[in-house]
């Protein structure tokens, strides 16, 4: 196939938080040395924002290190944080506040804003541009590539005009290969070529397994009178029981406008268990109801979170390139935060790459990031979290959430132990009929909904004559070994009713509706078998999210 090649100094794969800080860095870098540098960023979604979806309650400290002037410049952070409520839910009519001195100092937010991600990451793409990046959005990065050392040579974007039988359809137009000096992957959470890189590289050989957790969302519109600008709510307990961990959220923004929602921890136990259903009761509850009542839903999305922290860090260097930001891992989870530790990554990585290319280098490894990572704030953050997420899984959230307050409170995440997890999360689901199964009420269309109605919200298309990119390693599994025993549980943790088990002329077969994805990654993730692998659709399908 003749691919068209376009050389730059840095490519980066990825238009989030990591991904344009690094942009931007790099930039400022060669402004103030007068040096020339290429750089293009490309970006799967529509538009920058369209694929990036967070709480978010965000830490500026980067942003500030990045533009001290932020604030002068238009930065979208507007609405500080003006309380912080912590919440125990202890049913589905109760829930009992946790008081400030009781909650570890990792979950207080003093300096933080409640803000859109992505709209921060439109913002921070201006930037970049004016300083003298390239941006290119609906291009994926659909392809590593390789010098014949190993080292990576840069990326291949995935051809568009491709029809469901895998051949050409009119106007084809084949992917292009973009060539780097270096190249910087920023792909989010469980990116397809961040994955593709760990095991080739083995770049997480010293590290335990990375834990993940869904993060289901909406945006509303409520009522005035029950805005309260700048409030965080976080909440623990119910709807989940046993050993299903993840807490909910509430936050309030700006223009009489809060986002709701609520992360399912990905190492629960019970197939039974429908993330998003759990969700949607999950707003019936009278602390959230108070607010959402009268209110309408006016966005919603899914995202996969890398939660496993510190102790979960693969290596993040290897010959030609780097992983930033949630590709490697980077979210804080004690702190329930990873904009400002994604962005530190970036910044960090375009240091160590630009003192390479400097020097002359390119194509080797960008030996100085290491060092730079171990005396940042970013590694002592990262560091004294470590013990946060393990201790939650192991102890349950009673034992587990004092471990935590004593570790933060009194030994500031130094106590001289580090706790781990190593059971990846897709082996904890134990056999369906060992399970209680679980009746969720149907949606009353006021406060919650179904899958067909919020994945409309979600403004997802793909052009639906392309190949199917989840991918089934083997298409018997689904039915010989995830159905009988499991119950086929991706027809229950997919946010976006994507997987379907539906009578056939044959039989019974497992349908996927690949057009309703949200890019969430949680097939890839959870599915016991590992037998589903998330690849990129053609570049500018998936959600098009408006300011998540």
């Amino acid at each position: 196939m003749n691919r068209e090649i376009m050389e730059f100094d840095v490519v980066i794969v990825g238009a989030g938080p990591a991904g344009l800080a690094a942009a931007c860095r790099l930039m400022q870098q060669a402004r103030e040395t007068c040096r020339e540098l290429s750089l293009c960023v490309v970006e799967k979604g529509s538009e920058v924002g369209a694929h990036i979806l967070s709480g978010a309650v965000i830490d500026p400290r980067a942003l500030a290190e990045l533009f001290p002037d932020w604030a002068e410049r238009g930065a979208p952070l507007t609405t500080p944080v003006a309380a912080d409520e912590l919440y125990w839910l202890a049913h589905e009519g109760a829930a009992r506040r946790i008081p400030g001195w009781l909650a570890p100092p990792s979950l207080h937010n003093e300096g933080c804003y409640v803000a859109s991600l992505g709209k921060l990451c439109r913002w921070l793409a201006e930037q970049a541009e004016a300083l003298g990046a390239e941006i290119y959005p609906g291009f994926a990065a659909s392809e590593v590539l390789y010098h014949d050392d190993g080292a990576v040579r840069g990326i291949a974007t995935g051809d568009m005009g491709v029809g469901r039988d895998g051949k050409p359809r009119p106007g084809h137009v084949p992917g292009m290969e973009l060539h780097a000096r270096y190249t910087l992957f920023a792909e989010g959470c469980r990116g397809h070529l961040g994955k593709e890189l760990i095991a080739r590289f083995r770049l997480d050989d010293k590290a335990d397994p990375q834990h993940y957790g869904i993060g289901i969302k909406e945006l509303w519109d409520i009522d005035p009178a029950r805005h309260r600008p700048g409030l965080v709510m976080h909440g623990t307990g119910w709807p989940l029981a046993g050993d299903a961990g993840g807490g909910s959220f509430l936050y309030h923004g700006e223009h009489n406008q809060v986002v709701v929602g609520l992360v399912v921890d990905l190492n629960y136990t019970n197939p039974w268990l429908s993330p998003f259903d759990e969700f949607q009761r999950m707003k019936q509850h009278p602390l959230f109801r108070q607010y959402l009542e009268g209110g309408k839903r006016v966005a919603y999305g899914a995202r996969a979170i890398a939660k496993g922290g510190f102790n979960s860090l693969p290596k993040m260097t290897m010959p030609g390139a780097l992983l930033l930001g949630c590709d490697a891992g980077t979210l804080d989870p004690a702190r329930i935060k990873g904009t400002h530790t994604a962005m530190k990554s970036g910044l960090l990585a375009a240091e160590a790459v630009f003192e390479a290319l400097a020097g002359g280098e390119g194509g080797r490894e960008p030996i100085s990031f290491d060092a730079r990572f171990r005396t940042s704030w970013l590694y002592d953050e990262l560091y004294r979290g470590r013990n946060f997420g393990p201790a939650l899984h192991r102890f349950g959230p009673w034992l587990g959430g004092a471990f935590n307050f004593l570790e933060q409170k009194l030994f500031g995440g130094r106590l001289p132990l580090t706790l781990h997890d190593r059971r990846p999360d897709h082996e904890g689901l134990k056999a369906a009929s060992g399970c209680p199964p679980i009746t969720y009420p149907k949606p009353d269309g006021k406060l919650s909904f179904d899958k067909p109605s919020s994945v409309f919200l979600s403004n997802t298309n793909h052009e639906e004559d392309q190949p199917c990119h989840l991918q089934l390693q083997d298409a018997a599994i689904p039915l010989a070994q995830n159905l009988p025993r499991w119950a086929e549980p991706a027809q229950r943790y997919c946010p976006a009713g994507v997987y379907e088990v539906v009578e056939q002329s044959a039989g019974a077969g497992l349908q996927i509706n690949a057009q309703n994805c949200l890019h969430c990654k949680t097939c890839d993730i959870k599915d016991p078998s590992q037998n589903i692998r998330w690849a990129v659709p053609e570049g500018g399908g998936g959600p098009n999210y408006p300011n998540m």
